[in-house]
């Protein structure tokens, strides 16, 4: 069912389903007087997760290669950006939530999902780039940001240098203070500081390029649930082969630990301190336990960040989209309509 459609057919319902929901209730505590348990037929199944992607492939050019992206709705832009390894995909069960309320626009990173695959260094610099291209040849204007692990960086990174374009941004597992940049290894926590130490040596490479380890491995560890083959499908499709995944270990050499590397440390630094300054309307959303936002990092934020909304939305850690897909979508209509619907 479309999204309007079932927005009116749930208006229309509303007081019949209030009506009936309370005689339920009764019901029961009835049922529960008499020694009899209630029943349990009304009980709601858990929201679907769907595996399908619900928009088409577009590409546009920018600098010489192709990048994808998927669009729906009309108004001002809501550009979705992502992180590693991952692409649009990861916002299929998200957008629609928005699709009414401006343009929602997912684009794939540059040797990401469906985009190209050019002969780059894919460093930090590279993939910003290609964004602030992508952003200058889709014309789009008046931005909210919705971002996610280096599409935080990215994210945060544009709206710092084009203020008068970005009107909002909705954050999750991002990029940013208090973790990053990280004073050095151990400061960051002993699981985070095994694993950077790994990814950072010729184990970690030959981990990500031979065995595919982002996606095999750190995808599915980081969602609660089962991940379907289906969707494991989707997220293995731009990394078929060792050539393939030679973008992939650059994003962990990228992670500011200790003053290394200089370029994005000092990117961090910068729009951590426009962070505290900006009064742009802004939300995270946020699980237990996360892994770079934790409960009290969102708290947290709220004593740095001046116009910061929290919205806590279950388990998780840190691919929530995939786990709490419905109640992020929520959290950020609610939250854009309030701030920005005419």
């Amino acid at each position: 069912m479309e999204t309007s459609q079932l927005a009116r057919r749930s208006r229309g319902q509303g007081f019949r389903i209030s009506v009936a929901g309370l005689l339920m209730l009764c019901l029961g505590f009835a049922g529960m007087a008499i020694g009899a348990a209630p029943a349990l037929a009304h009980k709601l199944p858990p929201p679907e997760i769907s595996a399908k992607m619900p928009y088409p492939s577009q590409y546009v050019t920018v600098l010489g290669s192709k990048m994808h992206y998927v669009e729906a709705g009309r108004g001002d832009p809501i550009l979705f950006l992502h992180g590693q390894p991952t692409s649009s995909y990861l916002w299929r069960n998200i957008m629609p939530y928005l699709e009414t309320q401006g343009r929602v626009i997912a684009v794939d990173n540059i040797g990401f999902g469906k985009s190209d695959k050019p002969d780059i260094t894919y460093d930090y610099a590279d993939h910003m780039r290609y964004i602030d291209a992508f952003i200058e040849k889709l014309d789009l204007k008046n931005i909210t940001l919705v971002i996610h692990d280096w599409g935080s960086a990215m994210g945060f990174d544009y709206a710092e240098r084009n203020r008068g374009n970005v009107k909002g941004i909705a954050f999750m597992e991002a990029i940013m203070m208090p973790v990053m940049p990280a004073k050095d290894y151990a400061s960051m926590g002993k699981f985070l500081e095994e694993f950077f130490l790994t990814m950072r040596s010729q184990k970690g490479t030959d981990l990500m390029v031979k065995q595919n380890y982002f996606v095999e491995g750190v995808v599915p560890s980081m969602i609660n649930r089962d991940i379907t083959q289906a969707e494991m499908d989707v997220y293995r499709a731009p990394f078929p082969d060792e050539h393939s995944r030679r973008m992939i270990p650059p994003w962990p050499n990228m992670i500011p630990i200790g003053g290394v590397p200089a370029h994005t440390t000092a990117v961090v630094n910068r729009y951590n301190a426009w962070l505290k300054q900006t009064d742009m309307p802004m939300i995270v959303t946020y699980v237990s336990p996360g892994a770079l936002i934790s409960p009290d990092t969102a708290q947290w934020l709220t004593t740095q960040i001046k116009n910061l909304e929290t919205a806590y939305v279950g388990q998780g850690f840190h691919y929530l989209q995939e786990d709490n897909p419905h109640a992020i979508g929520r959290a950020i209509a609610d939250w854009h309509r309030r701030h920005f619907s005419k």
